[in-house]
């Protein structure tokens, strides 16, 4: 799957719920990527979708569009830490800078940040890999009269700087190799539900005895 490398990218959608879903914990992704590029920046978005397909946010920090849970990661800085690295907490060394060999296919290991809900029945869980920050579809969240960004979903973080992302080794194609092999997936931590409780047996009622009346 290709997409424009500073655009919105794809999002893979689950079925519908078959029962109310937890999840709640850290979240991680596997992706095998390529570029045409020397480099790419992947952003990762775990949302919720209700039954008419309409995104469910929550408010954030500042942001009252946030999604349930966001993910990033440049291509170049892949390289894990062995030693502190966990199969739900990738955890990358950032000491040296990996460019990537255009067309070659490299795994990447992403974080995406703790969160908890509820999914309820019928609901989809979605992922969305991305080339640009996350723009929530429903509209503007406004703005803070001291700071300069929109509230669009991230609040006012975003990346966006020309002089951090130059179009001639980020404005390529990013690819998501799928098959052949390859193991791409979200891991999410699904808290089961909890089985009821048996109901105590009740205690049976003790039987109470006519007393016999002394006779003078």
């Amino acid at each position: 799957m290709t997409f424009d490398a500073l655009g919105d990218g794809v999002t893979f959608l689950t079925e519908p719920m078959a029962e109310a879903t937890e999840i709640t914990g850290p979240v991680a992704a596997k992706l095998h990527v390529s570029s045409s590029t020397a480099d790419a920046d992947i952003f990762l978005v775990l949302r919720v979708f209700s039954p008419d397909m309409k995104e469910v946010v929550f408010q954030g920090a500042l942001d009252p569009h946030t999604a349930i849970g966001q993910g990033w990661l440049r291509a170049s800085h892949r390289k894990l830490d062995k030693k502190l690295s966990l199969p739900f907490r990738p955890y990358h060394s950032h000491d040296e800078k990996q460019p990537l060999t255009p067309g070659q296919t490299y795994e990447l290991d992403i974080e995406i940040i703790p969160t908890c809900i509820v999914v309820p029945k019928g609901y989809r869980v979605a992922l969305s890999v991305r080339g640009r920050d996350y723009v929530y579809p429903g509209g503007s969240g406004g703005k803070l009269s001291n700071m300069k960004n929109e509230f669009t979903g991230n609040g006012p973080f975003l990346h966006d700087d020309p002089r951090d992302r130059p179009l001639e080794i980020y404005g390529g194609q990013a690819t998501i190799h799928l098959g052949g092999g390859r193991e791409n997936f979200v891991l999410l931590p699904i808290i089961p539900a909890r089985k009821a409780a048996p109901e105590k047996p009740k205690a049976a009622k003790p039987v109470k005895r006519a007393s016999k009346k002394k006779r003078r």
